[in-house]
């Protein structure tokens, strides 16, 4: 069978290498791809935005099944465009996908259904906001209604940080639209933990745990990024916090989604916050995380297209999902100055160093083909994995396979995974 991935970063490269491997497909296309994942797919210049190109493309092509790696078609309704031309598209709907466009949604749905989440309030204009904040407690969350590629989300320790936050998200419009809508929350304390899960409009099945490394520095220093790293599993991922989230939280909101008409057929990831008082959702995508796809898909045991076409069909009850017994670790090489400012089109040197060996990785988040050479092309570049007997083996193996590549500008966090040692 053909298949095309719609998107362009380290998500995508994971699971064109994942789909690589499926006995059933004979040919992979990915637009607009990267250097990386030309590798395993041909690459198409169509960006993921262009839905009619990339209609026209899947019918030109006989494409028997796209999967869309990205949040911004998804909330956009790529899938609405693609089922509308009769062609196989995994992810969920517009009206599903909602659940990650829009927060001010997903926290009325959690109210609505008693998801376990922060305590919050909406607003729709900042003076409304700055009335609320006068009488508010601190710390608090100030977050973006909309997809701000990861960053919409502001942690306020006092009060004229809160106001500050406001104008930056709802006056200024740091994130653009996203800021039309703004929620604020409560602050909540714990660790926080990834769990990515399949979901075929009922049923759900749930992938193994991860845990992000969102700030830029180490320690947790610095800004919010798209992620600088992850681990899996999650040590703090229970048997106890599982069996909570099954009963209050996975299946609820997969049930709550189709009680609201919005039946949801493709990926759920689950952020979530152990406190004190128990897990809480911190948020929801509505497609496969970024770096966390780079720990969890090595990891994964089934022949991925055997999942997405189950999830597509309904029979995601028939799917036994397994993980292997062993660990995996992702260090995202990036480019010094990111997320503000850096500079791009640095060669990349010493990546055939991760050929024929089976549980090392490269994915390429931000790179290009540049005068037959491979270049930066982003703020974070390469995710360096690797699989360990357990984590912290995975760990040591990851920041070792990181002084296999370089490039000017090189950056990285040295600290990702090192809450394994506090387990």
């Amino acid at each position: 069978m053909k298949v095309l991935i719609v998107g362009s970063g380290g998500r995508e490269h994971a699971i064109a290498w994942k789909v690589a491997k499926s006995p059933k497909v004979d040919k992979i296309y990915c637009a607009p791809g990267n250097a990386g994942i030309a590798s395993v797919a041909e690459c198409v210049d169509i960006k993921a935005m262009e839905f009619d190109k990339l209609v026209a493309f899947a019918k030109e092509k006989q494409i028997d099944l796209t999967v869309v790696g990205m949040d911004d078609p998804l909330v956009g309704g790529i899938v609405d465009a693609f089922e509308k031309e009769g062609l196989r598209v995994f992810g969920p709907r517009k009206n599903a996908a909602i659940l990650e466009g829009s927060k001010a949604f997903s926290k009325d749905l959690m109210k609505k259904y008693d998801i376990p989440t922060a305590a919050y309030e909406n607003f729709n204009d900042a003076e409304a906001a700055l009335k609320y904040l006068e009488t508010a407690n601190m710390p608090i969350v100030l977050k973006a209604d909309g997809l701000a590629l990861g960053k919409g989300v502001l942690i306020c320790n006092t009060r004229e940080e809160a106001i500050a936050g406001v104008k930056e998200i709802m006056t200024d419009k740091k994130f653009g639209d996203a800021g039309n809508k703004m929620v604020i929350e409560e602050f909540m304390t714990g660790r926080e933990v990834s769990v990515l899960s399949f979901v075929d409009g009922k049923t759900i099945k749930i992938m193994t745990s991860a845990q992000d490394h969102k700030r830029a520095k180490d320690g947790d220093q610095g800004l919010n990024t798209g992620g600088m790293g992850t681990f899996s599993p999650s040590p703090f991922y229970t048997k106890e916090v599982d069996e909570f989230c099954k009963k209050y939280i996975y299946q609820k909101t997969v049930d709550a989604m189709r009680e609201e008409g919005r039946e949801f057929k493709g990926i759920i990831f689950f952020g979530l916050m152990l406190t004190k008082n128990g897990p809480r959702v911190l948020e929801y995508n509505a497609r496969f995380g970024d770096p966390e796809t780079q720990v969890v898909l090595p990891r994964m045991k089934n022949d991925i297209v055997e999942v997405f076409e189950a999830c597509i069909d309904g029979t995601l009850d028939k799917i036994d999902l397994q993980f292997e017994d062993n660990a995996a670790v992702c260090v995202c090489l990036a480019s010094d100055g990111y997320p503000v400012s850096y500079e791009k089109g640095f060669e990349i040197k010493g990546l055939d160093s991760f050929k024929d060996k089976d549980s090392y990785f490269c994915f390429h988040a931000g790179t290009a083909l540049k005068d037959g050479k491979i270049v930066t092309n982003g703020g974070r570049v390469l995710g360096i994995t690797a699989v360990g007997a357990d984590l912290k083996e995975a760990r040591k193996n990851a920041y070792e396979a990181t002084k296999w590549v370089d490039f000017d500008n090189k950056y990285m966090r040295n600290d990702i995974g090192k809450a394994i040692d506090e387990a």
